[in-house]
Parts: C-alpha cells; structure tokens; sequence
C-alpha cells in the first residue's frame, strides 16, 4: 500500500483520468522548482473509474479559471480544498457551455490573439468551438 503524507493547506484532486496527472500539473504551473510538497500518483485502482491519477499540491488553492481549465481534460475531477489538514470545501469540476477567458485560441490568426479581446469558447461534447474564428478545437488543443 501505498502512503502519501497528508497536506496543511492546499489542494488535493482526484478522480483524474489516468494518464492526465502531468498534465494538471502543467495546467498548475507545477514546476521543479515549485517551493513546496506535490505528490502525483498515477494508475490508482478505482471502482467508479478503473484507474486514475491523483493530484497533491501543499501551498496552492485553485480558482474558477483553474478549475475550467482542469474540466477540459479531467471532467470528472474532484477538487478537495484543504486548510489545517482538514477538507474546508469539496468541489467537482464542472465543463461549463461557454468558456470566457479561460484559455487561448490556438489559431494564430483568431482576433484573440491579435486584438485585445478575451476568448470565447462554446464547448461541444469532448471539443471547443472558437466563437470568433469558429474553429473546433479537442480539448487537449486548448490546454497550454
């Protein structure tokens, strides 16, 4: 069995798609150099899902945009905010319809990338519609 040392404050996600783990670090901003405890776990057995990743970030609390952005890749992630070692909010990660200002259009040429104008994405089951070039997009492609 496996052990993985308890947070003071922070975030704790689980339910990641197997294989995505890295990938929310990324989506964190998780680097070598980050100042304090991370612990990822991959292929965990679960019942409800098979396998699965789990994210633990000491020091870092997600927001909405965070959250968003984990939804593209992970939509059936669970976010467990933690302050004195204890669960203060439980949240699930939610793929909204519309997405404002959440990510980059990946099309050089979208106006979003040239003008000063937030992006809008209009999400279609597992892919993302550009509201302004109206290019669609798989979630992964939207993810930095």
């Amino acid at each position: 069995m496996l052990t993985v040392e308890e947070i003071e404050s922070g975030t704790v996600i689980d339910h990641i798609r197997h294989g995505k783990g890295l990938r929310v670090l990324e989506i964190l901003e998780i680097a070598a150099e980050y100042h304090s405890r991370v612990a990822l776990v991959m292929n965990v057995p679960s019942n409800k899902m098979g396998r699965k990743d789990i994210v633990k970030v000491e020091g870092k609390l997600l927001n909405e945009k965070l959250m968003d952005k984990i939804a593209l890749i992970a939509p059936d992630a669970t976010v467990n905010l933690i302050q004195n070692s204890k669960v203060i909010e439980k949240r699930h990660v939610k793929l909204h319809s519309k997405l404002v200002g959440v990510v980059k259009c990946p099309n050089p040429k979208c106006i979003t990338n040239t003008e000063n104008i937030e992006s809008v994405f209009i999400v279609e089951a597992d892919k993302a519609r550009c509201a302004f070039c109206e290019r669609l997009f798989k979630s992964e492609e939207l993810i930095e």
